[in-house]
C-alpha cells in the first residue's frame, strides 16, 4: 500500500490500499491538501501519523483510532488527524463521538467546501458501525510446460561403487515430457473483526491435456491477524493446506507464521518473519517433515513500482527414515512490479534456493549426499482492460542443478490467463 505523508500542518493525505474500507477520502483529501492548509504549526510527529494511516489502510480501525487520538494530543492543530479520527469513529458505529468531532472540525479549522461536502455526505450516510469487507478473484488460463513431470535432464545414471557399479538408463516416463494444461485459481477473503483480522480461502487446479496422472489441485484456508507491538507492525497467520496429485490425496500441510515490520519513511519497510510448517505425505512413507524458516525482507515502493527482496534460512527435519535425512539451506528472492502505462503492468521475479542434506541419499545404492540448487526466473506482462479484469502473459524458467543426476532437470513454461477481481 502507498502511505502519503501529511503536511506539517493542515489537512493530511490518507493512505490507499486493497483492504482500506474508505475509498473516496484519499483522492478528496489529497487534492485538498495541496493548497488548502489551514494552520501553521511546529513540526508534528509524522511517524505516529504514518502509523495511523497504515492502520487505516490495513483495516485496523481500533489501532487507527488509538494512534489518531495520540496524534491529536501531541498536535491538536493537525486537521487531517481530526478528520481521520471522525471518519474512523463513524465507521466503528460511534455516531455521537463522530458528530462531536465533525462539529469541532468545522468550528476550529473552517474546512474548504470540498471537505464540508465530504462531511455532509458522511453524515447523510449515517454511522452504522463496522461492516465486514470481502473480495473474490478468479483466474483461468492456458499454458504449456516443457517438462511437466520434472524428468531428469540426463537419462543415464549409475548406482553402487567400484566392482559393484552398474550403469542404467531411466525409463521414458522419468524423462522430460511436454504437455499443455488448463489452470484455474480462486481466492476469497473476508474481514472478521474491526481491527483487520481476515479469513481467507484459496483454490488452485491444473488439468493436463494428456498427462492426467500429474493433474494437481490445492485448497488452502486460514486466518490472518494484524496487530501492533510498539512501533512494529505485526502479522500472525495460520493456515491448513491439502494437495492432490492425479486426483488422489498427496500432501497435507499446516503452517503458522509471525511477521514484524518497521516502516522507514513512506517508501521503505524492513522486517523479519518466522514460520514453522508440518508436511504429511499421504502416499509416501518416511517423507513427513517439519520445516522452519527465518526470513528477513525489504520492501521499497515508489509511485509506479514495488520492489521486494528477502533472504531466508531454512531447516527441514525429517520425521522418519527419509532418504538424505535432515537438511538445511538458504532461499533468496527478488521481485518487482511496475506500471508501464495507464493499463499495462510488468512483473519480474527471481529466486535461488540451496538445500544441503545431512546424510547419503541411499547408502549402498546412491552414496552421495544430496546438494540441490534450484533457480526460478519469472516474468509477466499484464493488460488491465477494465478495473476488474486483466489479461496476463507469464513466462517461467526453472533450473534445478543437483549433484545426483536423476534429480537434475530444467523446465520452461508459458501461460496466458484472464483474471477477474471483485471491486473492493
Amino acid at each position: 500500500m502507498i502511505l502519503v505523508r501529511g503536511e506539517k500542518s493542515g489537512w493530511g493525505a490518507r493512505g490507499s490500499g486493497q483492504r482500506c474500507i474508505r475509498h473516496i477520502l484519499p483522492a478528496v483529501v489529497a487534492c485538498a491538501c495541496s493548497g488548502l492548509l489551514l494552520a501553521q504549526t511546529p513540526e508534528i510527529p509524522q511517524d505516529l501519523y504514518l502509523d495511523a494511516l497504515q492502520s487505516i489502510a490495513e483495516g485496523r480501525q481500533n489501532d487507527a483510532s488509538e494512534a489518531l487520538r495520540r496524534m491529536i494530543e501531541k498536535e491538536p492543530q493537525h486537521a487531517g488527524a481530526w478528520l481521520d479520527l471522525a471518519l474512523t469513529q463513524c465507521e466503528l458505529g460511534h455516531a455521537e463521538e463522530a458528530e462531536r468531532l465533525f462539529q469541532t472540525i468545522i468550528k476550529r479549522f473552517a474546512p474548504p467546501p470540498v471537505l464540508l461536502d465530504l462531511i455532509a455526505r458522511r453524515r447523510a450516510q449515517g454511522c452504522h458501525g463496522w461492516q465486514p469487507q470481502s473480495q473474490l478473484s478468479v483466474s483461468v488460463g492456458r499454458g504449456a510446460d516443457s517438462n511437466l513431470n520434472q524428468g531428469a535432464s540426463n537419462p543415464a545414471f549409475s548406482i553402487g561403487n567400484g566392482d559393484y557399479r552398474v550403469d542404467l538408463q531411466l525409463l521414458p516416463e522419468y524423462q522430460p515430457q511436454r504437455d499443455q494444461y488448463t489452470a484455474l485459481a480462486m481466492e476469497y477473503w473476508r474481514s472478521v473483526t474491526a481491527n483487520g483480522a481476515l479469513g481467507f480461502v484459496q483454490f488452485q487446479a491444473q488439468r493436463n491435456d494428456s498427462l492426467f496422472r500429474y493433474n494437481t489441485a490445492s485448497l488452502i484456508g486460514g486466518m490472518d491477524l494484524p496487530w501492533r507491538w510498539g512501533s512494529w507492525n505485526m502479522r500472525s497467520t495460520g493456515s491448513l493446506a491439502l494437495l492432490s496429485l492425479g486426483g488422489k490425496p498427496y500432501q497435507a500441510q499446516s503452517q503458522v507464521q509471525t511477521q514484524m515490520a518497521h516502516a522507514f519513511g513512506e517508501r521503505m519497510q524492513l522486517g523479519l518473519a518466522a514460520n514453522i510448517a508440518h508436511a504429511s505425505y499421504k502416499t509416501l512413507n518416511d517423507f513427513d517433515s517439519n520445516t522452519g524458516e527465518l526470513r528477513s525482507f525489504l520492501n521499497y515502493r515508489t509511485n509506479r513500482a514495488l520492489t521486494q527482496a528477502s533472504l531466508s534460512y531454512l531447516a527441514d527435519r525429517a520425521l522418519g527414515q527419509r532418504p538424505g535425512g535432515d537438511r538445511h539451506g538458504w532461499l533468496a528472492r527478488l521481485n518487482g512490479r511496475t506500471s508501464l502505462s495507464e493499463n499495462v503492468f510488468g512483473e519480474l521475479g527471481w529466486s535461488r534456493q540451496f538445500w544441503q542434506s545431512k546424510t547419503p541419499y541411499s547408502p549402498g545404492i546412491i552414496d552421495q549426499t544430496r546438494h540441490q540448487q534450484i533457480q526460478i526466473l519469472r516474468s509477466a506482462l499484464g493488460y488491465q482492460f477494465t478495473p476488474q479484469q486483466s489479461l496476463i502473459l507469464e513466462l517461467r524458467a526453472v533450473r534445478n542443478d543437483e549433484n545426483i543426476s536423476i534429480f537434475k532437470y530444467n523446465d520452461d513454461q508459458i501461460k496466458i490467463s484472464w483474471k477477474w477481481q471483485q471491486s473492493p
